[in-house]
């Protein structure tokens, strides 16, 4: 119902011209926190390729149920590597397949 009324035309260009400079400074400022963003996403996981395998094994003595999501979680690595350490680790038989489905495995660690 209603809205904005028209503006006398000289008020109009006066808007223009500070609403010009003002988005200027608009585009630095996301550009500078879309950088910062960058930045600080990158110290909450490790960017590592590989898990070192004493401390996989470590943090694996230590669960019962053993899934990609809690051993990222715990180690501070991201799902795919530790889903792919899980999976060498299941090659080399320290832990076996004890249930999941549709990608979403749980293992237990083999008693030796």
């Amino acid at each position: 119902m209603g809205g904005m009324k028209k503006k006398p035309v000289g008020s109009s260009a006066k808007n223009k011209d500070s609403t010009a400079s003002s988005s200027s400074n608009q585009a630095q400022s996301q550009a500078q926190k879309k950088e910062d963003s960058k930045k600080s996403s990158g110290s909450k996981q490790k960017l590592s390729v590989a898990i070192d395998e004493t401390a996989g094994r470590r943090v694996l003595q230590n669960m019962k149920a053993i899934t990609a999501q809690a051993l990222a979680r715990n180690l501070g690595v991201k799902i795919s590597v530790a889903n792919s350490f899980i999976r060498t680790m299941e090659a080399r038989g320290s832990v076996k397949l004890a249930g999941g489905y549709s990608g979403h495995r749980i293992y237990q660690p083999v008693v030796q």
